[in-house]
């Protein structure tokens, strides 16, 4: 697990990710012309869960499934 501090809506918080994870947040960023925490703060902002570690693996998932059914 690799933990991480960032600012997100004014307030500072810490997410504890597998280095999988973060990297494919990266790519997510990198994808989208984003910083990392603009990413962060969107998924933020749509989670369906309380936790945002779950909500941030769900939203990996979720970008990887997209990608899957596009080739």
């Amino acid at each position: 697990m690799e933990k991480r501090s960032l600012s997100i809506a004014g307030h500072r918080t810490s997410i504890a990710l597998e280095p999988e994870f973060w990297a494919a947040l990266d790519a997510m960023a990198l994808e989208a012309g984003q910083p990392l925490a603009a990413v962060i703060r969107s998924i933020d902002g749509s989670r369906a869960t309380t936790n945002l570690s779950s909500a941030v693996r769900l939203a990996v998932l979720a970008w990887y499934q997209g990608k899957a059914q596009q080739d």
